[in-house]
């Protein structure tokens, strides 16, 4: 009994202290915003789970966890724009191509992610809990980046797949999160993957979210992104040893649209702007 006292002090305290470092903390209020958002996302896993669960392990699920994840935007404030969806090819498999600059990714594959659509993930996913379940029933495909031979094994079922499942699979081709305001250089897989199956490769580029997110900076506040779908590339004819040149290609025109739609107000501008900023030094 003499615990309780004490317990009502600290919630108190902590009822007091934490409005206060909201309002008056640019760095808490990143690190509450951040905290929620893997937070919420895990508890939605947990919502799913059950649902996608009579399936099993299935593409369509990808659908419930799409729908369940698309009012995160509304929460923080973020308006996605998407241009160009008409560029998805109607009725065939592809592979599609997209820069990686945070978690915040997840926002805009959901606005604009096309049916039977699935992201090659590295394999630590699978353990993140809720989250890791619910990916793995909605049939995202794990790869272990360490162990070079079985994740040339892993694409080349994917290729098949792609193949006679007529499924599309969605591949950050940067390999990690750049959280610098450009693109780093592109790994070759997803390329290999697309030449492989000889299906097109579908560019998307999002937007720089610097002018509304910057984890160096610890700031995260409203703001706006723009998701760029480009022209599909085809690779049908294209063998192995064009798939440096195909890579190159694909990245400097993703590369190209990205200046152009984070520096017309709608997200980094100023940032892509400054004297020797990594956009600039890169490009």
């Amino acid at each position: 009994m003499e615990l309780w006292p004490g317990l009502w002090t600290l919630l108190l305290l902590l009822a007091l202290l934490l409005p206060t470092l909201w309002f008056c903390s640019p760095s808490a209020k990143y690190f509450f915003k951040m905290a929620f958002y893997n937070g919420w996302i895990l508890f939605l896993a947990v919502l799913a789970i059950p649902v996608c669960a009579v399936r099993g392990r299935n593409v369509e699920n990808m659908k419930i966890l799409r729908l369940m994840l698309l009012h995160i935007k509304y929460l923080y404030g973020i308006r996605v724009e998407v241009r160009g969806a008409h560029h998805f090819p109607p009725s065939q498999p592809y592979v599609v191509v997209s820069n990686h600059q945070s978690s915040l990714d997840l926002l805009g594959m959901m606005e604009v992610l096309p049916g039977r659509c699935v992201p090659i993930a590295k394999r630590e996913l699978l353990w993140a809990g809720s989250a890791g379940l619910a990916c793995w029933l909605a049939g995202v495909i794990f790869i272990d980046r360490k162990r070079t031979g079985d994740a040339i094994s892993v694409m080349s079922e994917v290729a098949q797949t792609l193949i006679t499942q007529d499924v599309r699979v969605w591949v950050f081709p940067e390999g990690t999160r750049n959280h610098n305001g450009s693109m780093l250089p592109f790994k070759r897989g997803a390329f290999h993957l697309a030449v492989q199956a000889q299906v097109p490769i579908v560019p998307i580029v999002m937007s720089s979210y610097q002018d509304f997110y910057c984890k160096k900076e610890r700031r995260f506040t409203s703001g706006r992104c723009q998701v760029r779908v480009l022209p599909p590339v085809p690779t049908e004819g294209l063998t192995p040893d064009d798939v440096p040149a195909l890579a190159d290609t694909v990245r400097h025109s993703m590369l190209t649209v990205f200046r152009e739609i984070s520096t017309d107000g709608r997200g980094g501008g100023d940032y892509l702007k400054k004297p020797g900023g990594v956009g600039e030094a890169q490009l």
